[in-house]
């Protein structure tokens, strides 16, 4: 099942090590399956507000994402962006082929009765 990574950076200025991270970034994901799907886009808030940019990168699998992360070879990079960025990452696991919402309603629907 799809799993992603995804990132909330807030506004920083800009710096050549932030620079350096976005260019090594890409081999560290190959070994691992990522791929960028939201990258140095305009974000549009249609609810609340959301200071900075959105990052989204896929994954074949919760495990791949998760050993991304930890790798070696992309905890090394990290710190370029971390000095300089403040951030929200999460890794998050995405829905299965056929995921009907209504089937979820349901079972929340029936734990809030019996609790």
């Amino acid at each position: 099942m799809t799993a992603y990574a995804i990132a909330h950076l807030r506004p920083a200025a800009p710096h050549p090590e932030v620079f350096e991270y976005i260019e090594r970034i890409q081999p560290t994901l190959d070994p691992f399956g990522g791929r960028f799907l939201v990258h140095d886009a305009e974000v549009e808030v249609t609810e609340g507000s959301w200071p900075g940019f959105v990052v989204v990168i896929a994954f074949p699998d919760l495990a791949r994402a998760r050993g991304w992360y930890e790798s070696p070879v992309y905890r090394e990079i990290l710190p370029l962006r971390t000095r300089h960025n403040d951030a929200d990452v999460v890794l998050v696991a995405g829905v299965p082929d056929g995921y009907d919402p209504a089937v979820t309603a349901a079972k929340l629907r029936a734990a809030a009765a019996t609790g």
